[in-house]
């Protein structure tokens, strides 16, 4: 059963939450990302940028440790606060078109070890390692996992009472999101909370496979190195953000090819018509209705391609999956497209842009056929957990994407 536990956020002071908060780095262009760290000297930019400061690019332990000693120097200057008793905090994003509401705590590293909290992508050993030393340096963490729980009466009750509280934050984005906060501290809640959540069998990663087995590999480090370990340190746990099943944003991934793999476009289309029944739709943008539909942009048409399902055999849950059908039957065999992460001829969108973006790129040259399909389901995705499968990369981009700084979770 799952062990979801409160703990003692580090957390911006509420009049500097909003100057705190930011998108994760990789988010911002180079213009934004120099306004932020030239005009907000509370940005937690500032911690994770701490080469700024010196006007200089740092990489490796050097920036570790320089992380460690900005953030060091935000509690200093009480930026930073420590909460005197565990706590789980609710987070409340409103943005134009969807809001979202869940809640932050620490997750068991052991549950994740044991497949309670199940995973469905692979992860890259050299990735987990680095994060892991960064961990380790630093001593803190302020990106939750994103974790879905099944929906649960009890839990929505809960939040709708908090809801309904004077939020501890509450402040508004240029990206015209509004964000919420509040900590819940009453022993009485925070028990229906652990229990609630200790009656379920099994949390699914939604994103964040990375983060979670870096702290499965630091636990593991300091367990052996601790003779006093009992299993109830912080290195035990790791930062989550829960959020129902029925909450969750799934989005898909197009996919971009820059040539034909040397064929004209009669031969690649004659190879397609092996696995799909082909339309040729013209200047008509398709958007695919069913699942195991897809559409196509290729020499100034776009295409409807449905898998001709006497053809295809499905065995499995990850057979299933358009992301997979398009892998095994288009991008590898007829493209040449053996691994779907450091190809340099395959490029993603992610489905909050539209095909006409798509469109434009292949139009301009920089690509020579774009592929779209519906997003997945979570139903699909805890499917190929359940199993034991992994789907291809960039099968799903899923939010909520919290901002950084909000709560901070210390080894």
């Amino acid at each position: 059963m799952a062990k979801i536990h409160p703990f003692k956020a580090v957390r911006p002071t509420r009049d500097k939450a909003g100057l705190v908060a930011s998108r994760s780095y990789e988010d911002y262009s180079s213009g934004e990302l120099t306004a932020q760290l030239e005009y907000n000297p509370f940005s937690f930019l500032h911690i994770i940028n701490p080469g700024y400061k010196f006007q200089h690019t740092i990489t490796g332990e050097q920036r570790f440790q320089l992380v460690k000693n900005r953030y060091l120097e935000f509690k200093e200057d009480h930026i930073f606060f420590k909460d005197k008793e565990p706590c789980y905090y609710v987070y409340k994003i409103m943005s134009r078109s969807n809001t979202y509401c869940g809640i932050i705590a620490a997750a068991s590293v052991e549950d994740y070890d044991n497949n309670i909290i199940k995973k469905h992508e692979d992860t890259l050993a050299p990735r987990e390692n680095l994060f892991k030393d960064y961990l380790k340096v630093v001593g803190f963490n302020t990106e939750p996992v994103l974790l879905t729980y099944p929906d649960s009466e009890n839990l929505d009750k809960i939040l709708q009472e908090v809801l309904h509280t004077r939020p501890e934050y509450e402040f508004a984005t240029y990206n015209k999101e509004v964000h919420y906060f509040w900590k819940i501290d009453t022993p009485e809640t925070i028990e229906k909370i652990r229990n609630e959540f200790a009656q379920m069998p099994n949390l699914y990663i939604a994103d964040g496979h990375h983060r979670s087995a870096s702290s499965s590999l630091l636990a593991q480090e300091s367990k052996a190195a601790n003779p006093d370990h009992n299993g109830e340190e912080p290195y035990n746990f790791f930062m989550g953000f829960l959020i129902a099943d029925s909450n969750l944003k799934i989005y898909e991934f197009s996919r971009l090819i820059k040539d034909l793999n040397g064929q004209t476009k009669e031969e690649f289309l004659i190879q397609l018509d092996e696995w799909f029944r082909i339309e040729n739709r013209g200047q008509d943008v398709y958007y695919p209705s069913k699942k195991h539909h897809f559409n196509m942009y290729l020499d100034g048409d776009f295409y409807s391609l449905y898998l001709r399902k006497t053809n295809y055999e499905f065995s499995n849950s990850l057979s299933r999956l358009d992301t997979y059908i398009l892998y095994e039957k288009i991008l590898k065999p007829v493209l040449g497209i053996e691994n779907l992460r450091s190809d340099s001829r395959i490029a993603y969108i992610h489905g909050k842009n539209d095909l006409i973006e798509i469109k434009s790129l292949v139009d301009k040259g920089k690509y020579a056929v774009g592929f779209g399909m519906l997003p997945l389901t979570i139903e699909e995705i805890k499917q190929v957990a359940d199993e034991g499968l992994i789907m291809p990369p960039k099968s799903t981009y899923i939010e909520p994407k919290l901002r950084s700084g909000l709560t901070i979770y210390e080894f």
